[in-house]
C-alpha cells in the first residue's frame, strides 16, 4: 500500500492546533506541500516550525474576503489545491435549546458549514477544469450522527456538513473528485477540553466506550490520510466515524 502524497498541495483549515495540525503534518510527512490556515497566525507559525513542510496563511474561515485570499495565496504560494480539508469550527451555542440565539446559530453556520461551501465554490471548479480529480475531507462529528447534550447548535450544523459531503460526492464523482467525512468522538484538544476535564463524563465514557481510552488528534489524522490518498480511490460519499466504539452501542 502507498500513501504517499509527494507533488500534492493540499489545504487544511484549522491548521494550528489540534485535529487540523495533526492532519496536516501527516500529509506533510507523506509528501505534500500543505497550506495551513486559522485566525491565529502565530499558532500556525509554531506549527510550521515543527513541520517545515507546513505554510501559514491567516484566515478567518467566516469571511468570504478572507477565503478567497486564502485558496489565491495557497495556489501562489504553492500551486494548483488537490486536497482539501474543511476542518475549522466552532462551539458558541452550547447550552439549552431554548438558550440558542440567532446570533450564536449564525455564527456558528458560517464557521462550521458556510466555510466549507464557500471553499468548495472556490477550489472544485479549478479542480474540474484541470481533470485531475481531488480529495475533499470534511471533518465532522458524531454529534452529527446523534444529538450531543445541550448541543443544538453544533449537532445540527455538523448532521448538515455530512449530508453536504454526500450530496457533493454525488455531483463531483464524475469528474474524480472524491468528497467524504471524518466524524470523530472525543479528542483530546483544546475545542474539546469542555469535556474530557470534566471527570463524570470519562468516567462515563471509560466505563461505556468499547476502547477506553481518549482518543488523540493523531488518530483523525490516520484516517484523513487514507481518504487523501489513492489507497481510497474507490471511496467516496462515506462518513468515517473514528470514535473508540462510542456509537456502536
Amino acid at each position: 500500500m502507498s500513501f504517499q502524497l509527494d507533488g500534492k498541495v493540499a489545504l487544511v483549515t484549522g491548521g494550528g492546533r489540534g485535529i487540523g495540525k495533526a492532519i496536516a503534518t501527516r500529509l506533510a510527512q507523506a509528501g505534500a506541500q500543505v497550506a495551513i490556515a486559522s485566525r491565529k497566525l502565530e499558532n500556525l507559525e509554531a506549527a510550521a516550525k515543527e513541520c517545515p513542510g507546513l505554510t501559514p496563511i491567516a484566515c478567518h474561515v467566516g469571511r468570504a474576503d478572507q477565503l478567497q485570499n486564502l485558496v489565491a495565496e495557497t495556489e501562489r504560494r504553492l500551486g494548483p489545491i488537490d486536497i482539501l480539508v474543511n476542518n475549522s469550527a466552532t462551539n458558541i451555542g452550547q447550552g439549552p435549546a431554548l438558550s440558542v440565539t440567532d446570533d450564536a446559530l449564525l455564527k456558528t453556520m458560517e464557521v462550521n458549514v458556510l466555510a466549507a461551501h464557500r471553499l468548495i465554490r472556490l477550489i472544485v471548479p479549478k479542480m474540474i477544469e484541470r481533470g485531475t480529480g481531488g480529495s475533499i475531507i470534511n471533518i465532522a462529528s458524531i454529534a452529527g450522527l446523534r444529538p450531543q447534550a445541550e448541543g443544538l447548535v453544533y449537532s445540527s450544523t455538523k448532521a448538515a456538513l455530512i449530508m453536504m459531503t454526500r450530496v457533493w460526492a454525488i455531483e463531483f464523482g464524475a469528474h474524480g473528485i472524491r468528497v467524504n467525512a471524518i466524524c470523530p468522538g472525543l479528542i483530546q484538544t483544546d475545542f474539546s477540553a469542555y469535556f474530557w476535564e470534566n471527570s463524570q463524563h470519562m468516567a462515563a465514557l471509560k466505563e461505556s466506550q468499547p476502547l477506553p481510552h481518549l482518543g488523540q488528534p493523531g488518530e483523525i489524522a490516520g484516517m484523513a490520510l487514507y481518504l487523501a490518498s489513492n489507497e481510497a480511490s474507490y471511496v467516496t460519499g462515506t462518513t468515517m466515524v473514528v470514535d473508540g466504539g462510542a456509537i456502536a452501542r
